[in-house]
Order: structure tokens, then C-alpha cells, then sequence
């Protein structure tokens, strides 16, 4: 072949490349896509604050940047109780947050959260994952427009901080507590007034007196708010949300507007995001811990065992009532007590008795 024809040969290559690569380039381009996500959440709040982030990072880079999530902590696009609303309408693209902050819309959504003496974290997995619980919480979300996934989970959460001791089940009366979902309402049932406020309020309105007590999550999360500065005693254990599932949901609309990959990307975004924080949790909480009681010279308290008791027989009546309110709330209701009790009888056999075991040798 002369030189001539090589350069043009060359030439041709170098022009059909750059053709292909103007076209190619501006099509790529055209693909990428931004979503709004607003949370429940303050700004960079750990393990709460830091969940969404990590998820966005997650399908950014799984993406290659095709698909990027804006964050908006509380407060920054809408209010925190204003979240699902949002992205129900369109207003906002996803949120992160915890599902029984909707029981307004329906009692069915505590279930996805945490009930009184329900599920702990890996039996919430167990229940959603494989139990039904899944197809309970699309068909519930869908209905105001919208898909959940688990997409964090703080285990076994603390009874809360309270600025006196609790000796007796009167010690709750007039007592006027922060704490959300269906446990406030047997909180309410045993004389207590009970109010939900999102997190970056609890702080200021114990310092203040506006109220006496709060339950927030655990160690990692109460020392980073300081409320050791506000309230001297710390109660455990946190018998309403005994393993607190949280979530990130999207709009419908926006949701089938993605390609499948998209879809997985998002899925196993959410998933891994919940694993890393039960782990996250459990280290951070158990030396968030001795900071509080060793450095800040925390008092840790248990609540007697009859009030156990009355808290245990309270949310039975909470929880049977919730279910006879409407139908679909009672067939989430059976479903999640049926594994609830599949899960309770493996337990009993496997991790109760070795955690026994080993505190006793």
C-alpha cells in the first residue's frame, strides 16, 4: 500500500473516530440524570445523616456518574414530617427516612419501622426479605404513589433519657416525652404526653423544659447531640423500636422512568447501605457507651421488670387495636406476627441460649 493511500486510510480512521466520538460523547451526556433527596434527617448526621449520603455515593459510582442523588437534609427543601409528601407529588424525586413517621396515612407503616416489642433488625430483614413483608410495604407505598426499600437499620435502640428516675409505672404520668409511632401511644395510654418531633428539635426543647423526656436511638447517636447534657438518667432497653428499620423511598413516576439497571443500582444501593449500618451501629454504640458512662458519668438504668410488664401488656392493646383499624393494617398485622413467631421459635434455640451461655462461662 502507497503512502498515500496509508495517510488516507489514517485520515479516514481519525475522522470516523472523531465522528463516532461527537456523537457518542453529547448521547452519554445526555443520559445523566440528578434526583432530589430530601430526609428526616439533620445535615451529616451520623449513621442517620450519613446513610443517604453513602447511598448516593453508592449509585454515583455503580452509575459512573450517569446517575447522581442531590441530598437535602431537614429543613432544607422540607420540613422533616414533610418528606413523604414530597416525593409522593413530585415535589422531591426520594426520601430517607423512618416509616412510621407516615402513620398518619396509615397505622400499616409502623411495621416497617419498628412496633413495641416487635422485630429486631435481623428479624425485620428476615420478615421483609422473605417473609411477604416486602409485597405488603409496595402495595401499601403504592397507593400514595411511591416505592420503599430497607435502606438502614440502628438495632436494638435505648429506652431513652430522662430527667428523673423512673422507680414506677407513675413516674410516667404527666411525664411529657419525645417519642414517635405506636410506642408513644402506650406511652400516652400510661399517663404520659407524648409528642413527635424530628430530631434537630428534641436538643433544644429538653434543654428548654418544654419536655422532660425523649428516647432518640442509642449511645453514638444521644452522645453526638449531647443530651447527657440535658438529662442525667439513661434507660434501656428501648422496648418500641427494638430493631428500627429505616428507609429510602422514591416516586412512582420517577421510579418506572428508570432503566432496569438503574433499578438494581438503586436496590442494591438501599441494601448494602443496610448492612453497613447494623455493623456501624453495633461498634459505634458500644464505645459511644463508655464514653457516656466513663467520661460523662452517665446513669445507665433498666426499667423494673414490672413496668416491663405494663409496657409489654400496654403494647398488646396498642398493637391488636392498630389491627382491627382497617383491613389492610391487620393483614400486615398478621403477616408480621406470624414471622415474628417463626423467628422467636429459631431464636429460643440459637442465639438466646449461646448469648446466655456465654455470659454465664
Amino acid at each position: 500500500m502507497s503512502k498515500k493511500l496509508n495517510r488516507r486510510a489514517v485520515m479516514g480512521g481519525l475522522a470516523t473516530g472523531t465522528a463516532a466520538a461527537a456523537v457518542s460523547a453529547p448521547a452519554y451526556a445526555q443520559g445523566k440524570r440528578r434526583l432530589k433527596m430530601v430526609t428526616t434527617w439533620p445535615k451529616n448526621f451520623p449513621g442517620l445523616g450519613t446513610a443517604p449520603e453513602n447511598i448516593a455515593k453508592r449509585v454515583s459510582a455503580m452509575t459512573d456518574g450517569q446517575l447522581e442523588i442531590k441530598i437535602y437534609a431537614a429543613g432544607e427543601l422540607v420540613g422533616a414530617f414533610e418528606s413523604f409528601d414530597a416525593v409522593s407529588t413530585g415535589t422531591a424525586d426520594m426520601y430517607n427516612g423512618a416509616e412510621y413517621y407516615w402513620q398518619g396515612k396509615s397505622a400499616a407503616f409502623n411495621f416497617f419501622t419498628a412496633v413495641p416489642f416487635g422485630m429486631t433488625a435481623q428479624e425485620l430483614n428476615a420478615w421483609i426479605d422473605f417473609g411477604g413483608g416486602r409485597e405488603l410495604w409496595q402495595e401499601l407505598s403504592a397507593k400514595f404513589n411511591v416505592i420503599a426499600f430497607q435502606s438502614a437499620n440502628t438495632g436494638v435502640q435505648m429506652g431513652g433519657w430522662f430527667n428523673k428516675e423512673i422507680k414506677s409505672l407513675d413516674d410516667f404520668k404527666g411525664l411529657k416525652i419525645r417519642m414517635p409511632g405506636l410506642g408513644g401511644e402506650v406511652m400516652r395510654r400510661l399517663g404520659a404526653a407524648a409528642v413527635a418531633l424530628p430530631g434537630g428539635e428534641i436538643f433544644p426543647s429538653m434543654k428548654s423544659g418544654a419536655i422532660d423526656a425523649s428516647e432518640w436511638v442509642g449511645p453514638w447517636n444521644d452522645l453526638a447531640f449531647g443530651f447527657h447534657q440535658v438529662a442525667k438518667y439513661y434507660y434501656c432497653p428501648g422496648f418500641h423500636e427494638p430493631g428500627a428499620g429505616l428507609s429510602t423511598g422514591i416516586n412512582l413516576d420517577v421510579w418506572k422512568s428508570l432503566s432496569q439497571s438503574q433499578r438494581e443500582i438503586i436496590r442494591n444501593a438501599c441494601a448494602a447501605e443496610n448492612a453497613s449500618t447494623m455493623s456501624e451501629y453495633n461498634y459505634k454504640n458500644a464505645t459511644a457507651l463508655d464514653t457516656l458512662v466513663n467520661k460523662h458519668n452517665v446513669q445507665v438504668r433498666s426499667f423494673a421488670p414490672d413496668i416491663m410488664q405494663a409496657l409489654k401488656a400496654t403494647s398488646d392493646q396498642v398493637l391488636a387495636e392498630a389491627a382491627t383499624g382497617d383491613a389492610f393494617t391487620g393483614k400486615v398485622f398478621k403477616s408480621f406476627s406470624a414471622s415474628l413467631a417463626n423467628s422467636m421459635a429459631w431464636g429460643a434455640r440459637s442465639e438466646e441460649p449461646y448469648t446466655l451461655a456465654r455470659r454465664q462461662i
